[in-house]
């Protein structure tokens, strides 16, 4: 094996084909429950109630109801506790971030002249609507090895297009590739290029392959770290119709930004085993941009219930992403082998389509003395989709969306009791699994409490929520598809100070 070869210096270069996936999609159409801490303790159960900040992700009449102007902002701690089993070895991995989760306010003009239009209000608020800080390690003995990664992506794909010519250096190579053949010819080229791959003939016209790792058993050890959010601003108006009607929309300007490293790392000791060992490291970065609106009403009934709908449109995402990969390989006889291309592949934008959601609420009121509030909502998750639709690639990853994710309903229960100037409050909610399986992400149930004191023009409140939901991820999409099983955990501890505005 040759010992090593030259890193070359960053070179920026266009893909041809896109990389993106169902995991991809189903990450940024998701959202978790954020907000301000009595929104929070309610478990987010407000379409019907109104009057709070973070209400109005949910229904944007609830600017309507505020009496008079006002504001809200909000710390959140988050707390990440995951237990993961790959293959029978456990491993645990915690994580914390206290992060600035929520800011807005609204202003509320009274109609004069008896007016059947009673109010009008103006309002913008910020929220997270998902938090992707997160990191975790799989280790255990796998019985399929990381060359079916190089494999799948190598088969069918000539010979020629893997090997250097005079005077082309490694990055020359994988930067052409990038741009004439996509990111699966890269792959083929990264396992060939270090000794995870061998060709079945020596001619230009080859393109079946066969591995230089033996079978067996293999030691895995795969570590991901992830960083970035999905934030949301929205900026609403409402109005209040006579004593009974509340009416809100919302136009939303969303952003995200999302980097993921993670590193894989394999050994074997196999009888026939050319390579021993396999170090396989990428990054991606991804930013993005969109747009979306909402609807919605609030209605009293009467002095004791009242009830609430509301809908939020597909969101239009615009999406750029860029990756860096490495390849190292060694062997019991000490060669090692490293392809360092050293090339930042900057993808085209691609545009997603997230799925809209429809939500029906209910409410009742104890006068003063406390409330019961009721939400469900409904958001189709296989009507998620890549666009340019007339793209191959995305073809298939549209195919692959309708099939593997479902629509889902949510449910949200939420109380708040008041004493003096006290509030407590409690919630829970339960949100269906998106996969069709219901096992690559599993349902989550969540509870919630609080507390609340109103000093007059200011406010305090203080918020704990809990969810628990298991995953089993693939590490990879192609070949080396198994799955870790991940027991996972988020807690937030949750502080909002209020104000009359």
């Amino acid at each position: 094996m040759k010992k090593i070869f030259l890193l070359l210096g960053t070179i920026l270069i266009t893909a041809g084909v896109q990389a993106q996936n169902i995991t991809d999609a189903f990450r940024y159409s998701t959202e978790e429950l954020n907000g301000t801490a009595r929104f929070r303790a309610m478990s987010g159960a407000f379409g019907a109630l109104g009057g709070d900040l973070s209400a109005l992700q949910v229904n944007p009449a609830s600017s309507a109801v505020f009496i008079s102007s006002f504001g809200t902002i909000t710390l959140s701690d988050r707390f990440n506790n995951k237990d993961v089993n790959y293959f029978g070895t456990s491993t645990s991995n915690n994580n914390s971030e206290i992060n600035f989760n929520q800011a807005g306010g609204v202003l509320v003009f009274k109609a004069r002249n008896n007016s059947p239009w009673r109010k009008f209000s103006i309002g913008a608020n910020y929220g997270t609507t998902n938090n992707f800080e997160d990191a975790f390690v799989a280790r255990g003995i796998s019985q399929t090895s990381i060359d079916q990664y190089f494999l799948g992506y190598a088969q069918g794909t000539p010979l020629e297009l893997l090997q250097t010519r005079e005077d082309e250096t490694i990055s020359d190579l994988y930067q052409f590739l990038g741009e004439r053949h996509g990111h699966g010819a890269q792959q083929a080229f990264l396992g060939y290029q270090a000794y995870v791959l061998d060709h079945d003939k020596n001619t230009p016209e080859n393109t079946q392959y066969n591995s230089l790792i033996g079978a067996g058993s293999f030691n895995q050890d795969y570590h991901e770290v992830s960083t970035g959010l999905n934030g949301k601003f929205s900026f609403n108006f409402g109005t209040q119709f006579k004593d009974f009607l509340y009416l809100g929309a919302n136009l939303n300007a969303h952003f995200l930004n999302y980097d993921r490293a993670t590193r894989f790392i394999e050994t074997n000791d196999n009888a026939g085993s050319a390579t021993n060992e396999v170090r396989f490291e990428n990054n991606l970065s991804t930013n993005g941009d969109g747009f979306s609106f909402q609807v919605g009403a609030i209605a009293k009934l009467n002095d004791r219930f009242r009830v609430g709908a509301s809908y939020e449109s597909p969101t239009w995402y615009n999406i750029s992403e860029e990756n860096t990969q490495y390849l190292e390989t060694n062997n019991n006889a000490g060669e090692r082998a490293v392809v360092n291309p050293n090339i930042i592949n900057i993808y085209p934008d691609y545009k997603l389509r997230t799925p809209g959601k429809l939500t029906g609420s209910l409410a009742v009121i104890f006068g003063k003395r406390g409330l019961i509030s009721f939400d469900y909502s409904y958001k189709d998750f296989s009507a998620t989709e890549f666009r340019p639709k007339n793209d191959s690639e995305f073809i298939d990853q549209n195919n692959n969306i309708s099939e593997e994710l479902q629509a889902v309903s949510t449910f949200r229960l939420g109380g708040e009791y008041r004493i003096n100037n006290w509030s407590l409050r409690g919630g829970y909610r339960y949100e269906q699994s998106p996969y069709a399986n219901e096992t690559t992400v599993g349902d989550l149930n969540g509870y919630s409490g609080g507390l609340g004191y109103d000093f007059g023009n200011i406010k305090l409140d203080l918020a704990y929520t809990h969810s628990s939901y298991e995953e089993n991820p693939r590490l990879y999409e192609v070949g080396l598809t198994n799955t870790a099983n991940i027991d996972r955990k988020i807690s937030n501890v949750v502080l909002s100070l209020s104000f009359g505005l």
